[in-house]
């Protein structure tokens, strides 16, 4: 599995990639977190505002920052699909 977070770095960017850490890590998955800082990279998804949220190269949810609940069930949808 693939996370991704797209934004150029803002509060609101960070607080998305620390809420995905912090679910992945209470999950006990090994997957990796990346984050999309670079403008170019992020145009290349089809977001209006950011942050980004991409799980397998899927854009699942843009310009809010979604709860832990939201994250986990996101992730869990994107497990389920990868069964």
């Amino acid at each position: 599995m693939d996370i991704k977070v797209l934004g150029p770095g803002c509060a609101k960017c960070q607080s998305l990639e620390k809420t995905v850490k912090e679910v992945v890590a209470a999950l006990k998955l090994d997957i990796k977190v990346e984050e999309i800082k670079d403008m170019k990279k992020i145009m290349q998804y089809p977001i209006l505002m950011t942050p980004g949220l991409v799980i397998n190269e899927k854009v699942v949810m843009s310009g809010k920052v979604p709860s832990k609940a939201e994250v986990e069930r996101l992730i869990m949808n994107a497990l389920d699909a990868e069964a």
